[in-house]
């Protein structure tokens, strides 16, 4: 793994290729299967349980990579407020609702909208925080992606407000607490001269402080364990909640966050392909291909379908045109602060 003075920095990178391909491939799977784990693990313990749990082990999981690697805690108030921002809307907040709506609907639908999450990040990237400026194609892109998620929800079946359709809201906002973190990061904690695993582990290690002191008020029901829950709590939390998360911000450093951020479109295949196989879930004609549209959403959105071709000064016909600015890995137009 390469050290990083940011969370997704434009420094050099010394990561072999091999090893960032590796660790991207095992982040999509690792966070398609967590659905599963999810699924499994509420059979036995609560929404809050596995919020709680998934987020003390990953602590536990990162605590010990920083603690081999010898890295120190960061000493400023502004970088522990900013993450302790970050641990509530990128974690608590999401795995809250996640845990809860997944009661009520399939895996394999939750991971579906999962995928919205690169929508709500443009949504709050650009109108929101104001942390970039949308362009045409990707204000298009974003209302596909809406009527991607309108075609999953079916409103012609009827809108009956039942919990599955009020699970499938919860999902959304929980895509919405990602989209909004994302770009709260990518505008006040991108410089914050962290490792990634040292950002994952504040990341993590915050939001499991916080659920364990709200643990007393609403995670104290009854348990039933078994060796699945067991084994499913143990993969989510040291895997889909620890280690994956410097997968991932190892493969934003080497690669970018455009490219890196194609693990979404992983994780839905991987959620429906073990609900599916092992849950033995169905998914209605309309999920998948709802799915499809806001993809196609997702690609305007991230602005990546460049078809126009121009012709250069000897009136040969170029490649597509190249994006108006040349951006650092976390995404803001280089040369700026």
């Amino acid at each position: 793994m390469t050290t990083a003075s940011t969370p997704a920095t434009a420094q050099t990178r010394t990561t072999p290729n091999a090893s960032v391909a590796i660790q991207f491939a095992l982040a999509g799977l690792v966070w398609g299967s967590s659905f599963l784990f999810i699924a499994v693990a509420l059979t036995g313990i609560s929404p809050t349980q596995v919020a709680w749990s998934r987020l003390a082990l990953g602590a536990i999981a990162l605590g010990l990579v920083v603690a081999l690697r010898r890295e120190r805690l960061p000493r400023s108030p502004r970088v522990w407020g900013h993450m302790t921002v970050l641990a509530v809307t990128f974690c608590v907040v999401p795995y809250l609702l996640f845990s809860w709506a997944q009661q009520h609907v399939t895996s394999g639908l939750a991971s579906i909208y999962n995928a919205t999450t690169p929508i709500m990040t443009a949504i709050m990237a650009g109108l929101v925080l104001r942390a970039e400026k949308l362009k045409p194609v990707q204000i298009a892109g974003i209302v596909i992606g809406m009527l991607g998620v309108a075609v999953i929800i079916a409103p012609w079946q009827g809108l009956d407000f039942s919990q599955s359709l009020v699970a499938q809201f919860a999902i959304l906002g929980a895509t919405a607490c990602y989209g909004f973190s994302l770009a709260y990061m990518r505008r006040f904690a991108s410089n914050t001269g962290m490792s990634a695993a040292m950002f994952s582990f504040l990341n993590i290690g915050i939001g499991a402080v916080v659920m364990t002191l709200l643990a007393p008020v609403i995670a104290l029901q009854p348990v039933r364990l078994d060796p699945w829950v067991v084994a499913s709590v143990v993969l989510l939390g040291f895997f889909g909640t620890g280690f994956a998360y410097i997968w991932n911000q190892n493969t934003v450093r080497a690669w970018g966050p455009t490219r890196a951020s194609t693990v979404t479109y992983i994780t839905p295949v991987v959620g429906v392909a073990l609900g599916a196989v092992v849950l033995g879930e169905q998914l209605g004609w309309n999920e998948p291909m709802g799915a499809l549209v806001v993809f196609l959403g997702i690609l305007l959105a991230q602005n990546r379908l460049r078809l126009r071709r121009r012709r250069d000064p000897a009136g040969r016909v170029g490649a597509a045109a190249p994006p108006d600015t040349i951006r650092t890995a976390e995404g803001r137009p280089a040369g700026r602060g």
